[in-house]
């Protein structure tokens, strides 16, 4: 089984330190996703995998072996660091002939590989002609050459159009579904997640993840939807319309509930301006700042209360039953009878006081 095993990998250059103690696996079977922003040490962590940069302690190796200690190294490991390292003078089947031959890879294979990438009919063309799309595809080509069980690739969608990234998709899965141990960085969750069965998450050269896809974005991602609309009203409107329609029992419960609580701070509302009428200080002074506390209280809470409900069944119920009914003097009529059955009450308080 090949695997890619990375221990305590460490690599400073001066005083910066672009990789931080990493320790991870990249098992054979699946697309693990090297996930982090440009510059958390992905593209430095590739390079001393592959042998070209020293660790400054640490290990990193494929097989159990490091990368320069294997025979013919495309036959074991195929990848793709930069889509620009082929030599513009060259056409792609003269550079894919050369790696060929220097690994003791048979001249058919080339053509295979250039079919498959999509570049059979411009194989002959110069490098220096074709686009940074088209040399993502040579340098997948170039990866795949010695039909290795293990394949690195830095950001390989990079350049590629809609169908090419389609296609690089769909390339990816395969040899994973082959049994080959694949690597793919890039700094772009939603496309890591298009193709990737686990992820390695980097920041600042350290190891943040190291955790299936479907782990990482059920504990991280809540799905919600977000709707714009030049009229707000309208939009408000509507939902609150279409969520009446289909109410549960058990939501409309919660609504009265919710109402309920509401009702019961205007009693409490009014029961203050009777204790206030009953205590034989009630003056005209007194009584007018009071109620206009009351009218901004009542306000607010007919217009806010819907927060604090158990969920959208409130809003429903309370929209129905205030601002569906009054429209927009709902507000101060609902201001305006608690008003005058506190009014009631604090008089009917002081006759019976009187009695």
């Amino acid at each position: 089984m090949t695997s890619i095993d990375v221990q305590d990998l460490t690599k400073e250059y001066g005083a910066v330190r672009a990789v931080d103690h990493l320790t991870f696996r990249v098992e054979p079977g699946r697309v693990t996703g090297f996930l982090g922003p440009n510059g958390a040490g992905k593209s430095t962590t590739m390079r001393l995998v592959l042998g070209l940069d020293r660790p400054t302690t640490g290990t990193a190796t494929v097989g159990g072996r490091g990368y320069a200690g294997l025979d013919e190294p495309l036959r074991h490991v195929g990848a793709l660091l930069d889509a620009q390292a082929a030599h513009g003078s060259r056409t792609a089947r003269d550079h894919l002939r050369a790696l060929a031959a220097s690994n003791r890879i048979a001249p058919a294979r080339v053509d295979e590989v250039l079919e498959g990438t999509g570049l059979g009919k411009v194989a002959r063309r110069r490098v220096r002609t074709y686009s940074l799309g088209m040399r993502q595809r040579l340098g997948i080509a170039a990866a795949l050459l010695g039909d290795p069980p293990v394949v690195l690739l830095d950001e390989p969608s990079n350049g590629l159009d809609p169908e090419g990234i389609v296609w690089i998709r769909a390339l990816l899965r395969r040899l994973a579904r082959e049994g080959r141990t694949v690597l793919v960085s890039s700094h772009l969750m939603n496309e890591t997640a298009s193709f990737a069965d686990h992820l390695i998450v980097l920041g600042r050269g350290r190891l943040l993840a190291d955790t299936p896809m479907r782990e990482f974005i059920h504990a991280r991602v809540q799905p919600r939807v977000r709707v714009r609309a030049t009229d707000g009203e309208a939009l408000t409107d509507a939902a609150l319309g279409d969520r009446a329609s289909g109410l549960s029992a058990a939501e409309a419960l919660r609504g009265v509930v919710g109402c309920g609580v509401y009702l019961t701070l205007m009693a409490l509302l009014a029961a203050g301006l009777t204790a206030l009428l009953r205590s034989g200080v009630a003056t005209l002074g007194i009584l007018v700042p009071f109620l206009l506390i009351v009218s901004f209280v009542v306000g607010g809470v007919s217009g806010g209360v819907a927060d604090f409900l158990p969920d959208k069944a409130g809003q429903v119920i309370l929209h129905e039953t205030s601002d569906g009914a009054l429209g927009a003097w709902s507000g101060l009529a609902v201001t305006a009878v608690w008003a005058a059955l506190a009014l009631a009450a604090g008089a009917w308080g002081v006759r019976r006081r009187d009695v």
